[in-house]
């Protein structure tokens, strides 16, 4: 079971127990719901260490979500949870409800072929302003080391997914794998500007951490054995 990093509390908002949102999740209607049961990860020493919260209600101001908490009664209380990231349950194996569009940790891991040859294997999942990237991880054969390309996953470079066989395709422009003279490469900012003429988005999305390891942090990004878990569409646009 992994568990979903959907929110970050930010700020104490009036006097009855609400807090302001930065929202990790592009669905919060489907995520805030009256009753939701939250996990606090917080650092040990605070006083809501390995407690859950339950929804009562999410408001917006000014388009500013604001939740409030049935164990959150009033500002002290507020202020006390604040830079908490609530986590979600989450089915590992549970798809998005968004056609075509993966979680982070379903891709990588993946290997990755390249006109039926293996070339290596998904590394990490890069969310960027104009489109997601997958970074796969390639044995350079000049060097025998391993090192990372950057993919834009975007239809016309990653026209095939499949979680059930544990590969991607990618189809590639010349020179983002291979290795060729300096004049002749094309640059991977290249093929990711050529990624964003054809219509890539970026995903705002659900974060995870796997429910046995979870770090000791207040921060919004995931540290030590963490791992962040986004939503990935190559069909965005």
């Amino acid at each position: 079971m992994l568990r979903l990093r959907v929110a970050r509390l930010t700020k104490a908002h009036g006097l009855k127990g609400g807090i302001k949102l930065e929202l990790y999740t592009d669905d919060p209607k489907a995520r805030f719901v009256p009753g939701a049961q939250f996990h606090m990860q917080v650092p040990e020493t605070s006083p809501w260490f390995n407690t859950t919260i339950t929804l009562a209600e999410l408001r917006w101001y000014n388009s500013h979500p604001v939740a409030f908490f049935k164990e959150i009664p009033d500002r002290t209380a507020a202020e006390s949870a604040v830079k908490a990231i609530l986590l979600l349950d989450q089915d590992e194996t549970q798809l998005p409800d968004e056609p075509s569009a993966w979680y982070d940790h379903q891709l990588v891991g993946l290997d990755v072929y390249r006109d039926g040859v293996l070339v290596g294997e998904i590394a990490a999942v890069e969310h960027m302003p104009a489109q997601d990237l997958l970074a796969v991880r390639v044995l350079d054969d000049a060097t025998g080391e391993s090192r990372e390309v950057l993919v834009p996953f975007v239809a016309a470079f990653v026209p095939e997914v499949d979680i059930a066989a544990g590969r991607v395709i990618v189809t590639p422009p010349l020179g983002l794998f291979e290795t060729i003279d300096d004049e002749d490469e094309p640059s991977q900012s290249a093929a990711a500007h050529s990624a964003t003429a054809a219509g890539a988005a970026s995903i705002p999305s659900d974060s995870a951490v796997p429910d046995s390891s979870l770090p000791d942090t207040s921060t919004s990004s995931a540290s030590g054995t963490s791992a962040t878990e986004s939503t990935a569409n190559p069909h965005a646009g």
